[in-house]
């Protein structure tokens, strides 16, 4: 099998994307923040990701999504088989993604070290999610009525001169705006989130508030394990937090081993 990686933008006289992996079945590209994953309702919402990229690879299926504000990686398959296997893999939770944000006041962390990579660094918040019928398209947190939801987190970095927390986040399931409904049920809303955010949140970072950092997942055809990482957009080169817009050449793509979050003794939220 043919495989190629690449951090460059097709041309093509079709509207940018910036692919970062494909071979003969799979597509991954890094999703700017302010573009659609799939179209939306009326003529305004046309332009999206799946758009762009089928006018150069006409055969490309969309397997999942992200939010229009969220950036980061998307996979896409390039045939119905490939996108029945992923769609189960997905719907399985073989497929594990990670993303990046950050929060609003000061995340209480079980270490000292808060880059620490130990079991012990990350909680589990564990609230159920439902459509906020009344608000749509807006979810809720209904611990009656909601669905199931559980998303991993840990610190990555305190800053307390801007009153704000890095942090990873690992969801276990996928519900609609699950990131941004269950750090805001915590106490601390994703900056730049204009969905759930107080307006003096919502106005911290602009255009981009969660990015989907790394994928993990076994190869479709050839049961390999592949790992995908992008830089973190919300820290420059020396490692301070940053309040940036996003351009879409700004994560850089590079290769990378097992990322596989430790499991056990996690702390949880409920």
């Amino acid at each position: 099998m043919n495989e190629s990686q690449s951090g460059a933008s097709h041309v093509n006289d079709a509207p940018p994307f910036d692919l970062v992996y494909e071979d003969k079945v799979l597509l991954l590209f890094n999703k700017p923040s302010g573009l659609l994953s799939v179209p939306g309702k009326g003529p305004e919402k046309a332009d999206c990701l799946r758009t762009r990229v089928q006018q150069v690879y006409p055969e490309a299926l969309t397997v999942h999504r992200l939010d229009m504000s969220t950036s980061g990686l998307l996979l896409m398959a390039r045939n119905a088989e490939i996108h029945r296997t992923l769609s189960i893999a997905f719907a399985n939770r073989e497929v594990h993604k990670r993303y990046v944000a950050v929060v609003d006041g000061i995340v209480a962390s079980d270490n000292s070290d808060a880059n620490a990579e130990d079991v012990q660094s990350w909680r589990l918040i564990d609230l159920p999610i439902a459509t906020d019928w009344v608000n749509r398209p807006l979810m809720k947190i209904d611990k009656h009525d909601g669905k199931p939801s559980q998303t991993h987190y840990r610190v990555i970095k305190h800053d307390k001169a801007m009153d704000c927390t890095h942090l990873e986040l690992a969801p276990v399931t996928g519900r609609t705006h699950q990131l941004r409904l269950h750090l805001q049920a915590i106490g601390h809303s994703i900056l730049g989130d204009h969905l759930y955010a107080t307006a003096a949140s919502a106005s911290q970072i602009t255009a981009i508030d969660v990015a989907c950092q790394s994928a993990e997942l076994m190869h479709p055809v050839t049961g390999r394990q592949m790992d995908w990482f992008l830089t973190d957009p919300f820290v420059n080169q020396s490692g301070r937090l940053v309040k940036m817009d996003f351009s879409l050449n700004m994560m850089n793509f590079r290769y990378s081993e097992s990322l596989k979050l430790k499991r056990s003794n996690i702390r949880e939220i409920t």
